[in-house]
């Protein structure tokens, strides 16, 4: 395992090392096998939501293209970290480049901002849709939910821009080992050669601005989703709502209780094996139950995917 131990010449450090998981090989061997089973059924996941939305034209409505892009933020946000660790967890190296490490964090935060985001747009379409029905077809049109969709994923990844630049702007100078899987802001703000103290305050500040603002939003739309719908009589309405509220607040507890406990201050994760535990829960776990809660809460979400697996089965048969 390498490690610059001294200040080169330019004072710069060219890579890192990702301790990742130090244990022995045959627990190495194990987690391998378990995180990779998890990454291979949490692409399948979330791939057959957007094929079942794709496919099925009872399902292109505002609320499953934005639940169809989420998926796809969801693939995209779990390859931004795991494949990486998964080479790690085999290496005897477990090295990544300068420029990797920065424009891994740059990705895997600006994706989990833009999470934040579309979970927030989330809420408010079930908003529109339960508390304002007779105006929701002509306030969520086709247009908006673009608009929306656009705002969620150009909002991340501006919103994560000052991050990188400042980091990008740090020295380093060695050693260059960081004691997580993947590049972190505070293990990786922990190995500069200068006081970072300002940067840490500024990037604290803009990881809680986006937490908090997205999670008061959800909060203050769903205060008044169920406000509604208590006030409707018991009935099949009323059970409909609070299913597609219970697996959309589901989704949001399972993101937001793993984040808030470590990004509201990048500064204060001081025990390195909680801190890969939380990170792993919502790195690798969230995006894993997240297709899970949707179509097994989902009776239009079940209906296409049995007809997509229909299709498949017939299609196999007629091939025989």
């Amino acid at each position: 395992m390498r490690t610059l131990e001294t200040t080169n010449i330019s004072g710069s450090v060219t890579e890192f090392v990702l301790l990742g998981f130090p244990c022995r090989r045959e627990i190495q061997v194990l987690l391998f096998v378990i995180f990779s089973l998890i990454y291979l059924l949490t692409l399948m996941g979330n791939t057959s939501i957007i094929c079942a939305v794709w496919s099925s034209r009872k399902l292109h409505t505002p609320m499953y293209i934005l639940l169809a892009n989420f998926s796809f933020l969801e693939i995209c946000y779990v390859s931004s970290d795991v494949p990486k660790m998964l080479a790690n967890i085999i290496s005897q190296t477990k090295s990544i480049s300068y420029a990797g490490c920065l424009l891994q964090f740059y990705f895997f935060f600006s994706m989990c901002a833009a999470e934040g985001l579309f979970l927030s747009v989330m809420s408010f379409d079930r908003f529109l849709a339960i508390c304002r029905p007779l105006h929701y077809p002509t306030i969520m049109t086709h247009r908006l939910c673009a608009w929306l969709v656009v705002f969620c994923w150009a909002g991340g990844f501006l919103w994560l821009l000052t991050p990188l630049t400042l980091i990008s702007q740090v020295p380093f100078c060695g050693p260059n080992t960081i004691d997580h899987f993947l590049c972190d802001l505070a293990p990786l703000l922990a190995l500069s050669c200068s006081s970072v103290s300002g940067i840490t305050l500024i990037c604290g500040i803009i990881s809680s601005l986006i937490i908090f603002l997205t999670f008061l939003c959800i909060l203050g739309t769903y205060f008044c989703v169920l406000s509604v719908v208590l006030q409707v009589p018991p009935g099949s309405g009323r059970h409909k709502a609070f299913s597609t509220c219970a697996s959309h607040l589901a989704v949001v507890c399972l993101f937001y209780g793993s984040v808030m406990v470590m990004y509201v201050s990048p500064g204060s994760g001081d025990y390195a094996g909680m801190q890969k535990f939380v990170t792993l829960f919502y790195a690798l776990a969230t995006p894993f139950f997240n297709p899970l809660i949707y179509n097994f809460r989902n009776k239009d979400m079940k209906e296409a995917l049995k007809k997509i697996l229909n299709l498949c089965t017939s299609v196999s048969q007629s091939h025989r």
